[in-house]
């Protein structure tokens, strides 16, 4: 009778914990995003119409979130950083998880068909797909290339927007979609350098893991120097405007002096895996990268979403 209790009780669920499930930071970076490439696209759509695009865009996020969860429970309870998540702490169930991330992946889907359009939804059921399937069960306990090619799934979310506005793809969207690329690895390998702990122990094979923490470094400030004059595109494609320019280009510069402190440092020889921000001397300047490479994203973002959407746009 006792053993049952316990069991029971491990697995109670709150509505958070199915909230949790759907990954909402990604979800609402992925939203924001989105809507950003809804508001440049060149063409005016409907509020009930782009609140649908939108509606579709996150319920693929959440749904591709819980997918996620349920091919990762086993390694998302061997690491610190994840033990906490719903399933992998036995609230919810794996076949729960994986039941609701195929119902809204496909209810995300079929709206989107109908608020956006055939090739809108393509785009987000490959989107969807790359994620749950490319990135989550081929590529991600395989190599450590899984973050370079699985951050296609969430670059994409822009593209998927333009698309249900414009029923076509340009150059613009595409550009938004390398920022997000380019901005993927080395956001994520900085956290990698001083949770390589973590990611050893889960046998994931994360570049610090595999190839060391100096070639991570020279890896991070390479795919810096890369986003840079990729950041800054879009404003010599007539989606950025000043406002976009001065902040994409003063932000490429803090990204890449930054990367460059990650370069000279002895960042992740620490070895230890603590919490997401409070993180020991040696490591501070990966820390420092990760907190504003989140900041700097989402900055480039709400300088087209205020441009385009607010009526702040003035070309260079």
């Amino acid at each position: 009778m006792t053993d049952l209790t316990v069991s029971q009780s491990t697995r109670a669920a709150t509505a958070g914990d199915y909230f949790a499930l759907m990954k909402p930071r990604v979800m609402s970076l992925v939203v924001f995003t989105g809507l950003a490439g809804l508001l440049c696209a060149p063409a005016q759509v409907d509020g009930v119409i782009g609140f649908a695009i939108l509606l579709a865009i996150a319920a693929g996020a959440g749904g591709s979130g819980a997918l996620n969860m349920w091919y990762d429970s086993d390694i998302d309870a061997k690491m610190k950083r994840t033990a906490s998540r719903p399933v992998a702490a036995g609230r919810i169930l794996r076949e729960e998880a994986l039941a609701l991330g195929l119902t809204m992946s496909v209810l995300s889907v079929l709206l989107m068909l109908l608020a956006g359009g055939v090739m809108a939804a393509l785009l987000l059921a490959f989107t969807i797909w790359f994620y749950a399937v490319v990135y989550t069960m081929m590529l991600k306990r395989s190599t450590p290339e899984n973050i370079v090619v699985g951050g296609l799934a969430g670059a994409l979310p822009p593209a998927v927007a333009w698309a249900a506005v414009t029923g076509s793809l340009s150059v613009a969207p595409l550009l938004l979609v390398l920022i997000i690329f380019l901005w993927t690895p080395p956001h994520f390998w900085a956290l990698a350098l001083y949770q390589r702990a973590d990611y050893a122990a889960a046998g994931v094979p994360m570049l610090p893991v595999t190839h060391g923490l100096r070639e991570t470094r020279r890896r991070i400030l390479a795919y810096s120097v890369l986003l840079a004059p990729a950041a800054i595109a879009p404003a010599f494609v007539g989606i950025g405007g000043v406002v976009y320019a001065a902040i994409s280009s003063l932000g490429a510069i803090a990204f890449v002096a930054l990367a460059w402190r990650v370069w000279r440092s002895r960042a992740g020889e620490e070895g230890a895996s603590g919490p997401l921000y409070s993180v020991g001397q040696g490591d501070r300047t990966a820390r420092d990268l990760f907190a504003f490479s989140i900041l700097y994203l989402a900055a480039l973002f709400a300088a087209l979403i205020a441009e385009q959407g607010l009526g702040l746009y003035r070309a260079i």
